[in-house]
């Protein structure tokens, strides 16, 4: 029998199979690699989510056009993100990653050509905004497919806290970078944004050229024709398992409730007094709570009471949603928002594991698309529902009662998924 990717990748860094150390998981190359390429991508998406919506909230002075950035984003996302599992079933998961980030790289050009323009007319960005959501679709799900691939699987827990670690690390970065690479193309030349789409382009050319050099990755080849019953197969497979059903929808409705982020421009501009730099703050808090949890993580993984665990963090971040909501001091908002982050870090690193050991490597793209589809819409689609109810009854209500709504989602789903509250040891790997 041909070993697998992961076996042959650890044969060949040397690293012990008995050693899960953190220094086994770095021996990974390819993981490596990857890692890094997705570091420096989730750089780049924060520093676009600060330049975006400041941009747009700058212009308009609209919260419906801030929550019609997200849905710009998820509908494309939508129609796409199920045959982006399949697409990660049947081809080289690294020549996927690298089609979509191309596409992300058309988006950045035309918000770049957008704003050397100087419209006001924002329909560009929202075109943009959806080739974001179309890349999205498939990087998202064949991203989360991936990981297993690169590690063997006795490290696949360490592999999984340490991505986790940098991606919170990148969701500091970027935001703070963003927000001042707007502050000072403003201050110098009043285009602010040209700085960060122009850094934003030469990034994501790091970014292909790190997966480059990444091994391809191919899943088990298949002769199953394409139908809707093999495109399907992943949200079956999701229906069929309480726990990870209610693991990926309680993340759906918490965050879709809760979730402030497409807010955070006008808490900036309008309630907490700050600017570009400001924001850029704002939007890394949640990111520096999520790091400091993540490294904890990595470090002591989570080994007993997953359930538990899961439900504790959910409750968090809708309780530190509604102290954020509520708060007029830029730092008691600036602490809420890191509560916020920890929480949903530890939700996300159950969640995540839970989906990934359940799953057989044949279906696995499948059934991360159907993950990714759960994460679009709570992220995307609760940044469209911020913005519309920020419009109905102002940014505050709209905030404080999604984080009350949050909360309530936590009690509900201890009643609905008992098999989820009981959830104790993570399950070993699946077998195709």
């Amino acid at each position: 029998m041909e070993p697998s990717t992961a076996s042959r990748t650890a044969a060949e860094d040397g690293s012990s199979e008995g050693d899960t150390s953190l220094r086994a998981v770095l021996a990974q190359r390819d993981f490596r690699r990857y890692a890094g390429a997705r570091f420096v991508a989730t750089i780049t998406w924060q520093m676009l989510g600060v330049a975006v919506g400041w941009q747009v909230y700058d212009l308009t002075r609209d919260p419906l056009d801030l929550g019609l950035i997200g849905l710009a984003q998820f509908l494309p996302f939508l129609a796409l993100v199920l045959p982006g599992g399949q697409v990660a079933d049947r081809h080289d998961r690294r020549a996927v990653l690298i089609a979509a980030y191309a596409t992300e790289v058309v988006a950045v050009l035309v918000l770049l050509a957008f704003t050397l323009s100087g419209s006001r007319e924002t329909w560009p960005v929202f075109l943009a905004m959806g080739l974001v959501g179309a890349g999205r679709a498939f990087w998202m799900p064949t991203g989360q497919a991936m990981v297993v691939n690169l590690v063997p699987t006795p490290l696949f827990p360490r592999a999984a806290a340490f991505n986790a670690t940098l991606f919170q690390l990148a969701m500091i970065a970027g935001p703070a970078v963003g927000g001042v690479l707007y502050a000072l193309g403003e201050s110098s030349s009043g285009a602010g944004a040209v700085w960060v789409y122009g850094t934003a382009l030469a990034l994501l050319a790091l970014v292909i050229g790190s997966l480059l050099r990444v091994r391809p990755v191919r899943p088990p080849p298949t002769t199953a024709p394409h139908s809707w019953h093999e495109l399907s197969a992943g949200l079956r497979f999701v229906l069929s398992r309480k726990p990870v059903l209610g693991a990926i929808s309680l993340d759906l409705f918490a965050v879709l409730f809760g979730g402030a982020t497409a807010l955070l421009p006008m808490f900036a501009a309008d309630i907490l007094h700050v600017g570009p730099e400001g924001l850029g703050l704002l939007r890394a808090a949640p990111g520096v709570g999520a790091a400091i949890t993540a490294v904890s993580l990595a470090r002591r993984p989570i080994a007993r009471h997953a359930g538990r665990w899961m439900f504790g963090g959910v409750a968090v971040f809708g309780a530190a949603t509604v102290v954020f909501g509520a708060s007029t001091s830029f730092w008691l908002s600036f602490a809420a928002l890191l509560c916020v982050g920890a929480g949903d870090m530890v939700s996300v690193f159950v969640r995540h594991l839970l989906v990934q050991l359940e799953t057989p490597d044949a279906i696995r793209g499948r059934v991360s698309s159907v993950s990714a589809l759960f994460i679009g819409a709570s992220n995307e689609l609760g940044e469209f529902e911020s913005g519309l109810t920020a419009s109905w009854w102002g940014p505050v209500p709209a905030v404080v009662v999604g984080g009350f709504a949050c909360l309530g989602v936590v009690g509900v789903y201890l009643r609905l998924f008992p098999e989820l509250r009981r959830l104790d040891r993570f399950p070993d790997p699946a077998r195709d």
